[in-house]
């Protein structure tokens, strides 16, 4: 037969409560029990002993008043005998001369009177031939007396029943009081548990009707202090980050939405017009086709970089770490760039130091400094520098690119690393079409950090910005 399965943790609390106060009730009991029975039966036994030692004595005096030994022994018995104090003398070779206080249903029956000590005495517990409940308890000495060259054999007994009624009485009230207990210790420690994981309830009641659609519910927290004050405030704390990362990523599919929407409808709209007339002028395909190369370019470079942010927040991006020269890819990246900041009439100048090794994915770190020379040249404006230093810095290198546009507001820097973010202010006249989709600084600080560096603002203000990427050696 299966045991029964308490499903609920009140329900499982209670039990152990029962199960725990159980165990210790029983415990607790039989040590009373036995502990007090053996203090009974023992006091039983000395108070035997003491009254053979007393039958000794009345024995003696009886004797020195000139009593024979028959006499002494039946005025003995008389006088120390009574209805819950048994005495019985038998002279040495086991003659009863006197006795007192023998239930009639007891039967005496001297043990082997060469097994009586002479000092001490022999304990046993007999009972009555017609009840078997009723037991007694009984000692048996020799008392010598040389004065008076006697010699008697004296069984002093006393009936077990009072006590074995009083021990049945402790029996019956344990029996009593432990279901009580139990019973008071299950209802009680339900109701505590119920007290207790009243909150649990009230939590889980809160969060089932709480959404994906709907993360703005917080579960309530009656006593901060306590271990489920303590859950619900961290449940809460998660709730505030799970929040903030569903916003992040429905703001992030609006902005990919809407940044991915615009280089497809100039696309569709330049092709369209294409098509509108049988017959077009070279001149008028070629403006077409470089129309669409740009957007579709563009396109290419938004996709790519989500993808690698999408890969990056999953921890899946493969980062192939190899020494590498980081003076050489600054170089081969100005002058690439030099080529698109002159159509922009901007003047790219770098100052590099030789020899400037690390240790990181060279297609991250081009990727992390084209990032940062092309915002640069992007929000200069015509006929200014774009400036790149590359210095040794404490356990790396820092890499600072500065423009002089006309900065980034106040309001927008904390946010200048989100993505898709791009203060209004610090475009350019070109256009938002040819502006960049507002993830390039978000992708060059994840290569920063992925590579154990960091990427930060240094200064914007109207006269120009500076950025400054600290990368490990």
């Amino acid at each position: 037969m299966t045991a029964l399965k308490i499903e609920t943790v009140r329900g499982r609390l209670t039990a152990f409560y029962i199960t725990v106060l159980g165990v210790v009730l029983v415990i607790v009991g039989g040590l009373i029990y036995v502990l007090l029975a053996r203090a009974l039966y023992s006091r039983i036994d000395d108070d035997l002993r003491a009254l053979l030692v007393i039958a000794a004595t009345s024995l003696t005096n009886d004797l020195a008043e000139g009593q024979d030994v028959t006499g002494a022994a039946v005025s003995t018995a008389a006088e120390l005998s009574s209805s819950r104090q048994m005495l019985a003398i038998y002279d040495a070779n086991g003659r009863l001369l006197a006795e007192g206080g023998r239930d009639r249903d007891l039967q005496l029956v001297l043990p082997a009177l060469e097994t009586i000590p002479a000092d001490g005495a022999i304990l046993q517990t007999i009972v009555e031939e017609r009840d078997a409940d009723d037991r007694h308890r009984l000692a048996v000495g020799r008392v010598t007396i040389p004065a008076h060259d006697a010699r008697y054999i004296v069984v002093t007994g006393s009936p077990l029943e009072p006590t074995d009624e009083e021990l049945e009485s402790l029996r019956d009230i344990l029996a009593y009081v432990v279901p009580i207990a139990l019973f008071l210790a299950g209802l009680g420690g339900w109701l505590l548990a119920r007290q207790s994981l009243f909150p649990v309830v009230t939590m889980a009641d809160r969060a089932r009707k709480m959404s994906a659609e709907n993360l703005s519910g917080r579960l309530p927290v009656a006593n901060p202090r306590d271990e489920l004050g303590r859950l619900a405030a961290t449940f809460n704390d998660l709730l505030s980050r799970l929040e903030g990362s569903m916003t992040a990523q429905r703001q992030f599919m609006a902005d990919a939405s809407h940044e991915l929407r615009t280089p497809v409808a100039t696309t569709r709209t330049a092709a369209n017009v294409a098509l509108q007339q049988p017959h077009r002028a070279e001149d008028e395909y070629r403006e077409t086709l470089a129309i669409i190369e740009q957007q579709a370019t563009r396109l290419s470079r938004i996709v790519e970089d989500m993808f690698t942010l999408a890969r990056a927040d999953a921890g899946t991006y493969p980062i192939r770490r190899t020494p590498l020269y980081l003076d050489e890819v600054v170089d081969e990246v100005v002058k690439a760039a030099r080529v698109l900041a002159s159509t922009r009439d901007v003047s790219i100048e770098a100052a590099t130091i030789p020899s400037a090794v690390v240790t990181g994915d060279e297609e991250l770190i081009r990727r992390l400094i084209v990032n940062l020379i092309d915002n640069a040249v992007r929000f200069t404006p015509a006929g200014a520098m774009v400036r790149i230093d590359l210095e040794r810095a404490d356990g790396g290198y820092t890499l600072a690119i500065s423009d002089r546009g006309r900065g980034i507001p106040a309001e927008a820097q904390p946010r200048i690393f989100e993505r898709f973010y791009r203060a209004d202010s610090a475009r350019t006249h070109r256009g938002e079409a040819d502006g960049g989709a507002g993830l390039g600084l978000a992708l060059a600080r994840w290569i920063a950090e992925a590579h154990g560096g960091h990427l930060k603002l240094v200064r914007s203000s109207e006269h120009g910005t500076t950025f400054a990427a600290f990368l490990p050696d």
